[in-house]
């Protein structure tokens, strides 16, 4: 006889979602056993024995899991979708027949690693504040952060939320007008990051996720993903206590080994594969002289600007004898 196990845990265990997306399941009433819905969360079945179904759909368990390290890019939601049409981060796993879901959340305007998986269980470790897993960051702020800031972050501060700290704060890397600071925290509350330092008074350029669970995006571009390996999902399991033992005591990566942040180039995130953008070779232009009413049409970066836009950088209207870019 199979061991009776919790009806969110065996959802979770069959990559039917993560296990706070099962319990919603479960209290909205679209989870059934042997054909009686069920709206308790303490409700245990015996996998092979008891037929689950979501939404009229049987649920079997599967020994055969996913993962997949995502480089998110900037200006994308970690959400499966987003009523204002702004890109998902799902969008660019295209080709993945899995259905597989993110753990966590990485805030809209922030980058960097993203784990994919159907295996809930270990995604409900990875998320849960309880198992102690940490967060690294890499966090790009205005000016030179003081001691007497980074002591503030690791010592504590009240939020609106309640109070919170950071594990650790220190100078990560000194950029030409700006500084990088490494920080690590313990939970995933919302903005929590970017909170931190606001209420020490330190503005937040950029913000970076360089690893996950000890799987660095080293090697990805931003919108690329890559398959874990056999030997990094075992020692993520290792990392929660998933691989026979108790969880492991997670150390920081060394500095050496966290990846920087990807160049970035123009403005919002790549297209995701499919879409359709950025996909099509641009037309060849003719080299025209470099002229102040030339140089008038190029933005910052020496590019044209497309038809239709304004020549000043506030997007103004094209001045008066300006002729438009040609077309080869």
């Amino acid at each position: 006889m199979s061991e009776a196990v919790r009806l969110q845990k065996f959802l979770a265990s069959a990559g039917i979602a993560s296990r706070r997306k099962a319990e919603e399941l479960i209290l909205a009433g679209r989870v059934k056993v042997n054909s009686r819905a069920v709206t308790e969360l303490g409700t245990k079945i015996e996998p092979g024995k008891d037929l689950v179904t979501v939404d009229g759909k049987l649920v079997s368990a599967s020994e055969a899991r996913a993962y997949y390290l995502l480089y998110k890019p900037s200006g994308c939601v970690t959400t499966a979708s987003d009523p204002e049409g702004r890109p998902t981060a799902l969008e660019y796993l295209r080709g993945v027949k899995q259905r597989v879901f993110p753990v966590g959340r990485l805030d809209w305007d922030a980058e960097g690693a993203v784990l994919f998986t159907d295996d809930g269980e270990l995604a409900n470790r990875l998320a849960h504040p309880r198992y102690g897993h940490r967060r690294t960051y890499l966090v790009k702020v205005r000016g030179e952060p003081t001691p007497e800031q980074l002591a503030r972050v690791t010592a504590g501060v009240r939020l609106e939320d309640g109070p919170a700290k950071a594990l650790e704060a220190t100078v990560h890397e000194h950029a030409e007008k700006n500084v990088w600071i490494r920080m690590v925290v313990g939970e995933g509350r919302y903005h929590l990051v970017k909170r931190l330092c606001e209420a020490v008074g330190l503005q937040v350029q950029r913000l970076f996720r360089p690893e996950f669970g000890g799987v660095t995006v080293e090697g990805l571009r931003a919108g690329k993903f890559r398959p874990l390996s056999a030997a990094e999902v075992r020692q993520m399991r290792r990392l929660v206590g998933l691989e026979g033992g108790e969880p492991e005591s997670q150390k920081a990566l060394p500095r050496g080994l966290l990846p920087k942040a990807a160049r970035r180039h123009g403005h919002g995130p790549p297209p995701p594969p499919g879409s359709g953008a950025g996909e099509r070779e641009p037309l060849p232009q003719r080299a025209e002289p470099r002229t102040p009413e030339a140089e008038a049409r190029r933005g910052d970066d020496g590019a044209r600007w497309p038809r239709g836009r304004g020549t000043g950088r506030e997007g103004g209207k094209r001045g008066a004898g300006a002729r438009r870019p040609t077309r080869g």
